[in-house]
């Protein structure tokens, strides 16, 4: 405490321990770790930063996804360069735990919303007439402006968390304001909807 009181123009160690429990609040530092010393005392504390706080530095990564992708596509050919993408894509989507048994698609759907989410997504679903919407506003990679192989990932990623191919219903890529996903209802379902919800027939 009292390295960090130095080190922050002498605040004292009660400011110093109130920000970091706020920041500790945010997630933003790690439970403190006792740091040994050789000589009795009152015990010292190590703190780190999470990697959500780490994400707040400044960073070089889409340079260095940039050149990576663009040696490897050099390098390789077109189908070597889709085999690696598919394999990056099938071990994403086995980041999420597999469906319990008897999830429904509302509870398929918000867990893989969730997964999005917590991996860089801003993402939702919209029941529609003909199934389920799967949206994300915003493509978390930044460079699949010049690497649209990227998004031939994204496909097999959201296929592998759904459990199904959905068809594309817009692209953020072609200047929609979404990536969008219908996964349609069975044909019993979708009668079933279409009975509920059409119109009336007077005799």
């Amino acid at each position: 405490m009292e390295d960090l009181s130095a080190a922050l123009d002498n605040l004292t160690p009660v400011t110093v321990r109130h920000h970091l429990d706020v920041m500790r609040t945010e997630g933003l530092i790690e439970p403190p770790v006792i740091r040994h010393r050789p000589s009795p005392g009152r015990p010292s504390y190590t703190y780190r930063l999470t990697p959500r706080a780490e994400a707040s530095f400044p960073h070089n990564l889409r340079t260095l996804t940039t050149l990576l992708l663009t040696e490897m596509k050099t390098t390789l050919n077109e189908q070597q360069v889709n085999v690696i993408f598919e394999g990056v894509a099938d071990q994403m989507s086995t980041l999420v735990e597999p469906p319990p048994p008897g999830e429904t698609m509302e509870q398929r759907l918000s867990r893989v919303v969730e997964h999005l989410t917590e991996h860089g997504y801003m993402a939702s679903w919209e029941l529609m007439p003909e199934g389920y919407a799967l949206h994300t506003c915003n493509c978390p990679y930044g460079v699949a402006d010049v690497h649209p192989e990227l998004c031939n990932l994204d496909v097999r990623y959201i296929s592998g968390l759904l459990g199904m191919v959905p068809h594309r219903l817009r692209h953020l890529a072609q200047g929609d304001s979404t990536c969008s996903y219908l996964i349609p209802f069975p044909v019993h379902e979708n009668s079933l909807v279409a009975s509920k919800t059409g119109p009336d027939i007077v005799s």
